[in-house]
């Protein structure tokens, strides 16, 4: 399944790129963007099997999640502990900001959002997810890529929105409780707790280089600097095994050294 990766990005090295700043994409720049041409090749044929491997559209990602986090059952933003789609809030001692209902339960978050990924195909300026998700292969595979997507809790997979992750030049004070991740919505931002930036960084540098998605100069110099100082975990390593059980293809940012320091230089 490695062939599937390399034909992705065959496919898309031919598109033409732009470069937002300062996230992979700004929401502030979307009306002045073109977008990326479509693929002249094919990509590859997606399974829609809970048995079969290969890539899977978003829908059928989420079939197969549950098996994937079987065991690492952790919400990403908080480390909350859950059970099925319900998250035990006491267990990081997190609180709803809000929303109760949205933020007692689990949702699968995209690392980089399909916002991101959608604003740089042509499928979004047509007909906006729906047309991406429906006619666009590429699109398809990045948004059910299985190395791109984690358990949040909803409350604050909502509050993030497609907000870049970055650093707040403040202290900001805590939103969920204890809960170290903070959102700040004037700026666009989301700081997340220390012990995941690690992880983020590495997934977001496996879809800027796997989908040819623009990077900015200031975002990637943050990627590389978090994935250096906060390495590969137990929890991450695991996660990337079942991946391959499931997709094939994991992400080589977690596995291999010499990805990170190639990209990072």
């Amino acid at each position: 399944m490695r062939l599937v990766i390399l034909i992705v990005a065959g496919t898309l090295a031919g598109c033409s790129t732009f470069h937002p700043s300062p996230a992979i994409v700004s929401e502030r720049s979307a009306p002045h963007q073109q977008p990326v041409a479509q693929p002249a090749a094919s990509v590859a044929a997606q399974v829609n099997s809970k048995h079969e491997v290969g890539p899977r559209n978003f829908a059928n990602a989420k079939k197969v999640l549950p098996a994937v986090f079987a065991g690492l059952e952790e919400d990403i933003y908080c480390g909350c502990k859950y059970i099925g789609t319900v998250v035990h809030l006491s267990s990081c001692d997190a609180k709803p900001r809000k929303n109760a209902i949205r933020a007692g339960r689990i949702e699968w978050e995209h690392v980089v959002p399909a916002w991101v990924i959608g604003h740089q195909r042509q499928c979004w300026q047509a007909g906006g997810r729906k047309d991406c998700t429906e006619n666009d292969p590429v699109f398809q595979l990045a948004e059910g890529d299985l190395n791109n997507l984690v358990p949040a809790i909803g409350e604050i997979n909502g509050d993030r929105n497609n907000f870049a992750y970055g650093t707040l030049s403040r202290e900001p004070s805590p939103m969920y409780g204890s809960c170290a991740t903070v959102v700040d919505f004037k700026a666009k931002s989301v700081q997340p707790r220390p012990e995941v930036r690690g992880r983020l960084a590495r997934i977001t540098l496996y879809m800027s280089q796997t989908y040819k998605l623009a990077l900015s100069a200031k975002d990637k110099k943050l990627m590389c600097a978090w994935a250096r100082t906060y390495p590969v975990d137990d929890w991450e390593r695991t996660r990337d095994q079942r991946i391959v059980r499931w997709q094939g293809t994991g992400n080589p940012f977690v596995t291999d050294p010499a990805v990170l320091k190639s990209a990072c230089r």
